[in-house]
């Protein structure tokens, strides 16, 4: 039982819903078009499930290689560091948790396309060995592009634009614009929840040389940027509740704005960089809300 907590502990149990949001909103939109389909929506679940764990496994292994992980690092004790885990371990897990991710996916490709899409098939075969590439790379190798301040540009890409708008073409094997605005506010929260983590260890991501958004802009513009990201994706909803309104209920998500205005009010509050940890979980949690408020809505 200890061996199985360390190992939960390893995958970072908490960041999985976050993840899942995306698979949420695009399940809603193609149930409200007719196109759903819960075989599609649970293998899309576990693909993304998969490809998060991946990431986070990754993330401990890269950033224990290089260094970052160490005593003036502010965050949870990763599982390398602590020592709970090898290396030789956690790489073992890598390479067993990609032969998943290929198991999954293709699961879920051949359910949406089966033999008639081959083209979109082979889109998407071509989206997850990127997608699997990018979950290495973060913080894997010489050239990981977590430490190149690259890693909000892929988390928007990935928990926004392809979860969304890439889910919703699993269903109806076509685009739709009603998933843009979706996709970028999900992805904005997204790189937010990532932007509090970097401004979170932003003293000791600077001694370790990994260089992330929030090192490259210091702390004062870090917390702009923040609120950048948290109102854009406000407003990217809210322009989707105008534009596609047909009842009242459509407009639920509002309720998910009060939690993300007093999360910005604490964000620009905070002056020690231990206090973002916990508005990290908050933040998630709140994407999860206006995600699920905002597909739930659409159906009525």
């Amino acid at each position: 039982m200890k061996n199985i907590s360390i190992w939960l502990s390893a995958i970072r149990l908490r960041t999985l819903p976050l993840s899942i949001s995306g698979i949420i909103v695009a399940g809603c939109l193609a149930e409200y078009n007719g196109v759903f389909s819960w075989q599609i929506f649970l293998l899309a679940i576990a693909a993304t499930i998969s490809y998060q764990v991946l990431s986070n496994l990754a993330n401990d292994y890269g950033d224990a290689e290089k260094g970052t992980d160490n005593d003036d690092r502010i965050g949870p004790e990763r599982a390398i560091q602590s020592g709970n885990i090898s290396p030789d371990e956690m790489f073992h897990a890598i390479r067993l948790n990609i032969l998943i991710c290929i198991v999954l996916t293709v699961g879920l490709i051949y359910s949406a396309f089966g033999s008639k899409h081959l083209l979109l098939a082979l889109l998407f075969f071509g989206i997850a060995a990127f997608a699997v590439r990018s979950a290495i790379k973060y913080t894997m190798g010489n050239k990981a592009y977590g430490y190149r301040g690259l890693g909000d540009v892929y988390v928007f890409l990935f928990f926004g634009i392809v979860s969304v708008i890439g889910c919703y073409v699993l269903f109806a094997k076509e685009l739709d614009h009603v998933t843009i605005l979706p996709a970028i506010a999900l992805g904005l929260l997204s790189a937010g929840v990532l932007n509090l983590n970097n401004m979170r260890d932003i003293e000791s991501d600077l001694q370790s040389n990994k260089i992330t958004t929030a090192v490259k802009l210091g702390k004062v513009k870090a917390k702009k940027y923040h609120n950048f990201l948290v109102i854009g994706a406000m407003a990217a909803s809210f322009i989707f509740g105008v534009l596609y309104y047909v009842s009242p209920f459509n407009l639920i998500f509002f309720i998910a704005y009060i939690p993300l205005i007093l999360h910005l009010k604490r964000v620009n509050a905070i002056t020690n960089l231990k206090d973002f940890d916990p508005e990290l979980k908050k933040l998630a949690l709140s994407t999860v809300l206006l995600a699920v408020l905002l597909g739930v809505g659409h159906l009525f």
